[in-house]
């Protein structure tokens, strides 16, 4: 199962929000995953063995994972492409895992 991490400043309202509606969104496609919100100081933390990284806050970091746009989760802007992305991304990583 592929662990997706959603950070936001503080990790209380807007990450939850679109962690919120991923979950939502990937339990409609019956599609299995951990989504876990956090805020972007801990990000470092949480993001070592994460699959997928749905960013609200730009960061310079290269974590060498897929970054999903989250801002389109909040707008709706965008929002198809941005999840057709995650759940590609999902799948690559739940691949891989099964090897």
């Amino acid at each position: 199962m592929a662990k997706i991490i959603v950070a936001c400043g503080s990790g209380v309202a807007t990450s939850q929000t679109v962690a919120s509606k991923i979950n939502k969104l990937l339990s409609e496609k019956k599609i299995k995953s951990a989504v876990e919100a956090v805020d972007i100081k801990s990000l470092d933390k949480f993001i070592k063995d994460a699959d997928v990284y749905v960013s609200i806050v730009r960061t310079k970091k290269d974590y060498h994972i897929p970054v999903i746009n989250g801002i389109a989760f909040l707008t709706g802007m965008g929002q198809d492409k941005e999840f057709e992305k995650l759940v590609d991304a999902i799948k690559k990583a739940d691949a891989h895992k099964v090897r």
